[in-house]
């Protein structure tokens, strides 16, 4: 059989390979097709994305932190500077093993263990920070040796830093405030305000104080600097820079004399102080005691001294002149007193017979004065000069508490004055509405003469009872209290002054105001309940005594300092306003468990009047008095 057989097809292997040829050539197209879209796509879509990560690589750009401005007080005397040093701080970013750095860190540098505890809290604190300090304030040599072993310690750097101090201390510590590093709190809240890119390389924020109140006037401007880099990351040059601007410069109301001398008058004893100007709202003075030292909080303060702060049984955190509230006690009854005249209530001529209590029709529990046995014939005047209980118990009772909430509210008690600090609290002046409100319950009748001495449910922050004895002082004109009185453009220099328009005007009888300033400047002489702390004044001053107690009294039962707990005894307050004829001061003094106004507050606001009307400095602690004959309670 004859069979063909043909050993190669050359036209069908031909176009086998033509369509393998065809093939790979297409995908080889492709591919180049591919290639050059994604080459476009690099190099003219995404040309100036990627040309700026280029350009980071090369140029780093550099936040400037600019100098925080300075606090002083009225007459030029620095309350808050800044100072240069050095720093050795970690970026635990670049760190394989922190705690065998520091340990050889310790080796080069002293660390102590307070400064590792401080390290680790702001650690915890501080997360998003790329650069945390280990040690502050590094000396000359400490520096030089660090320099020399720097190779050893990839992601450890020494840095020269601006470094706040307050050369007074614990002197003005609550009205200064302070400044300390910047928390993931304080970002959360800078992000909310829009202000997070002008913190870029800043490490510290006002947390209390002027410090707080006035961050924004006080930081300044960030700048930034543009630096081309090499591969390693070190700078080469400075390509461009836009410099920062420092914060402005604060002047402030407050005379640091005459803080120092009221701090001093109050010794060791517990309470608060708060002097104002009634003319202008000026504060004069601000004190909370104890007080605390603020430079402890500017590098993150150590648990030890936070554990003394936080702990101690005497608060000294605690702003007392601010967010304290007490009972106003006597102090609140030259208020009832022009309440009476002004609502028509009382006359000047109007008198009791005091037996020594004071009883609501149909009841037969007693409302007892301060003097046992009562003060027999009294009128408003002589009712202030040695401040009868009695006299106030019947007054409140004919006014009511609604004419007395709407009263006395005028001047500013139970409110918050507006004080250019934060923090302020309300205290609270009662009412009908305020204790349904709060306790669910209707006002009674009780209620009101409690509340016509200064006691009951009535409370009030020293602060609010200065700014209550300025208005008196100035004849009813209100200014808002304020601690700033200047600021200094930084820049230019130019000088903005803090307004110090009145609030608003109380137009109340004129005859009816000075029937209470005069009783008041009897307070102050012979026979009146601070006539000790009035003896031989070159100046008249005018003033009222009180006394708030801390726990109640069963009725019947007698009050003994003696057999009462420190802790549990009276406060003493004391406000006043001197020259009484020009007032150009006006204080509230409280001494915490000080007893008696008379003996402990009044003395305290001696001195201060002393030295701002005279110049004349205190030989040391205001002295407790003896109680005068007519003032034992208040």
């Amino acid at each position: 059989m004859n069979r063909t057989v043909e050993l190669r097809n050359h036209g069908r292997e031909l176009r086998h390979f033509q369509l393998r040829l065809a093939i790979s050539a297409g995908f080889v197209l492709l591919l180049f097709g591919l290639l050059f879209a994604r080459f476009f796509y690099l190099q003219v879509s995404q040309r100036e994305h990627y040309h700026t990560l280029a350009e980071a690589n090369r140029i780093s750009i550099s936040p400037i932190v600019p100098n925080r401005g300075l606090i002083f007080d009225r007459n030029g005397e620095v309350l808050a500077h800044n100072y240069s040093a050095y720093t050795l701080e970690i970026m635990p970013s670049k760190v394989a093993n922190l705690e065998a750095t520091i340990n050889e860190l310790a080796n080069v540098v002293e660390i102590a263990a307070r400064d590792r505890k401080r390290f680790k809290k702001l650690m915890g604190e501080s997360k998003q920070f790329e650069s945390l300090p280990i040690r502050t304030r590094l000396s000359d040599v400490e520096v030089a040796r660090f320099a020399a072993n720097r190779y050893r310690f990839p992601g450890v750097e020494i840095k020269a830093r601006l470094f706040r101090q307050y050369p007074k201390g614990e002197g003005a510590s609550h009205v200064v405030g302070y400044i300390s590093r910047i928390n993931n709190q304080d970002l959360q809240q800078l992000e909310a305000s829009g202000d997070s890119t002008n913190y870029r390389g800043s490490d510290y924020i006002g947390k209390i104080g002027v410090e707080q109140s006035y961050e924004k006037e006080l930081h300044g401007i960030t700048g930034f600097e543009e630096v081309e880099t090499d591969a390693a990351g070190r700078a080469v040059r400075v390509l461009s820079r836009t410099p920062p601007i420092s914060g402005n410069n604060l002047k402030l109301s407050l005379d640091a004399k005459l803080q120092e001398v009221a701090e001093q008058a109050f010794g060791e004893r517990r309470g608060a102080l708060v002097a104002i100007d009634p003319t202008s709202g000026d504060v004069l003075a601000f004190v909370s005691k104890p007080g605390f030292d603020p430079n402890l909080f500017v590098d993150g303060i150590d648990s030890e001294n936070w554990d003394l702060l936080n702990n101690s049984i005497d608060r000294p955190l605690n702003n007392r002149a601010l967010r304290g509230v007490y009972p106003p006690g006597s102090t609140f009854k030259p208020f009832m007193a022009l309440a009476g005249l002004e609502l028509k209530k009382r006359t000047p001529q109007y008198t009791i017979s005091d037996a020594g209590f004071f009883s609501l029709p149909g009841s037969s529990h007693r409302y007892r004065d301060w003097k046992v046995g009562g003060h027999g014939s009294v009128d408003m005047h002589k009712s202030l000069v040695i401040s009868c209980d009695t006299y106030y118990y019947g007054l409140a009772n004919d006014l009511g508490i609604d004419k007395i909430f709407s009263f006395i509210s005028q001047f500013g008690l139970g409110k918050l004055t507006g004080i250019d600090i934060e923090g302020e609290v309300s205290g609270l002046l009662p009412s009908q509405e305020w204790k349904m409100r709060r306790h669910k319950q209707k006002w009674y009748a009780g209620d009101t003469i409690s509340v016509g001495i200064g006691q009951g449910y009535n409370l009030t922050t020293p602060l609010q009872l200065a700014f209550a004895t300025a208005i008196l002082a100035s004849n009813g004109t209100a200014f808002r209290p304020h601690l700033v009185k200047q600021v200094t453009n930084s820049k230019t220099g130019a000088v903005r002054d803090v307004v110090t328009q009145p609030q608003y005007t109380l137009n109340f009888n004129p005859e009816n105001m000075l029937r209470v300033h005069n009783a008041l400047v009897d307070v102050t002489r012979p026979g009146g309940t601070a006539a000790r702390a009035g003896a031989g004044a070159a100046y008249t001053f005018a003033g009222k005594t009180g006394t708030s107690q801390v726990i109640g009294m069963k009725q019947g039962e007698k009050y003994v300092e003696s057999k009462i707990n420190e802790r549990h005894r009276d406060h003493a307050l004391f406000i006043a306003y001197a020259p009484a004829e020009n007032p150009k001061i006006a204080l509230a003094v409280l001494v915490e468990n000080g007893g008696h106004g008379g003996a402990a507050a009044a003395p305290i606001a001696r001195l201060v009047f002393d030295y701002h009307l005279l110049g004349k400095l205190p030989a040391g602690a205001a002295p407790v008095t003896a109680d005068d004959e007519e003032g034992a309670h208040d």
